[in-house]
């Protein structure tokens, strides 16, 4: 594997592993890499624990530290630093952006999501839209291959059309949608695009600047980060918007967006795995990820009484399956008692597995990320087959 060649060390910088289970769950969340649990420690440590917008040395240093850190993610997603914000959750940003959009919403208006998307980007915008009177409408992957076209969500865009939420990658089923097709259908639609990126950001480069999409989110610990989430947008699009905030609190961006006081210490956390995904070479990480995923797609569909869902060309290394006779959650256990860590359920892919039939058991879920290697996809596999 050339890709794996290129990456050597790579997997010797996530501690987390070293309790011998094959971490398969990294589309939940990945482990965290060296460079971000030394920051933090540092951080706490050297006595810098202090709010920021002081005048005395240690909120200077808060401040230095919270603008490096929108710089190297600024840098990580293509787009200038001025307008990312951090916040707890992918979720609880969304929550906060669309209700504020949903201001602008007039009845009769529009909002397009699609049946790929986790619910942090379909149920806010229901939420927004309920309170406005406005419209959800859904685009529907191809019924065999869970592809996602720019054609299958033009087909959904009207005159009212004011957003369309769009994933970058199902976090369910990999699948890579045509994005700069989305994008370029919307905006000829007029209406804007809010991407989710929280399972495009450790497989695949970000360039919002490229893209020309309006608004993003992802999560920084499924790039091997701490739980803080990011929210990137344009100047033009944020600033005529207003979040619910507290009246003291600042009113420029990106803070604007911001809830209360930051995790600083994570932020430390973040800047380092942003500077460590922004090092990685991309070309290899994909070549490592596309061998892991021909792996887990031959050796799972080789087996009797598994059903792999999916067959996108364009995909991240995610695969979503069932076991005949067998409910995920009883697949998640059995794998758990030979040490292979996977996911079950829905994942809150909720429209994929109802459009799918999956509800209420869903499916069991694996993933490759750039730590994992062949022989923990190997103990996938054959601990499936002994299923």
């Amino acid at each position: 594997m050339a890709g794996a060649t290129a990456l050597a060390g790579v997997r010797e910088r996530f501690p987390g592993l070293s309790d011998g289970w094959a971490r398969l769950d990294g589309p939940a969340g990945t482990q965290m890499v060296d460079a971000a649990i030394d920051a933090m420690a540092d951080f706490m440590r050297r006595g810098d624990n202090a709010n920021h917008g002081g005048v005395f040395r240690a909120a200077e240093a808060t401040d230095e530290l919270t603008l490096a850190t929108r710089d190297a993610v600024g840098r990580f997603l293509g787009g200038t630093p001025d307008t990312v914000a951090f916040g707890p959750s992918m979720t609880a940003l969304t929550m906060r952006f669309s209700a504020a959009a949903g201001r602008t919403l007039e009845p009769g208006d529009e909002i397009v999501c699609t049946r790929l998307d986790h619910d942090a980007n379909v149920a806010p915008w229901l939420i927004a839209a309920e309170r406005a009177g406005a419209t959800v409408r859904f685009a529907d992957p191809e019924p065999d291959t869970l592809e996602l076209s720019a054609s299958a969500v033009e087909a959904v865009l009207t005159g009212r059309t004011r957003w369309v939420a769009v994933t970058a990658a199902s976090n369910a089923v990999g699948t890579i949608p045509d994005l700069p097709g989305i994008v370029a259908a919307a905006h000829a639609a007029g209406a804007r695009v809010y991407v989710d990126a929280v399972h495009a950001a450790p497989h695949r480069p970000l360039d919002v600047e490229a893209l020309g999409c309006d608004a993003l989110a992802c999560s920084a610990y499924k790039w091997f980060g701490p739980h803080v989430a990011v929210l990137w947008g344009r100047p033009e699009v944020l600033e005529p918007l207003r979040p619910d905030k507290l009246r003291p609190s600042p009113d420029e961006l990106p803070d604007r967006f911001e809830l209360g006081t930051l995790p600083f210490e994570a932020l430390a956390g973040v800047n380092a795995a942003a500077e460590f995904m922004l090092a990685l070479d991309r070309d290899a990480l994909r070549a490592h990820e596309d061998a892991l995923l021909r792996q887990m797609l031959d050796g799972l569909r080789a087996i009797d009484g598994v059903t792999v869902h999916g067959a996108a060309r364009d995909r991240a290394p995610t695969v979503m399956f069932t076991v005949e006779g067998r409910s995920s959650i009883e697949v998640a256990r059995a794998l758990a008692g030979e040490q292979v860590a996977v996911w079950h359920g829905n994942y809150y892919a909720l429209e994929l597995a109802r459009h799918l039939g999956l509800e209420p058991d869903g499916a069991v879920r694996a993933g490759a990320v750039a730590y994992t290697d062949e022989d923990d996809v190997r103990r996938l596999v054959e601990a499936v087959a002994r299923l």
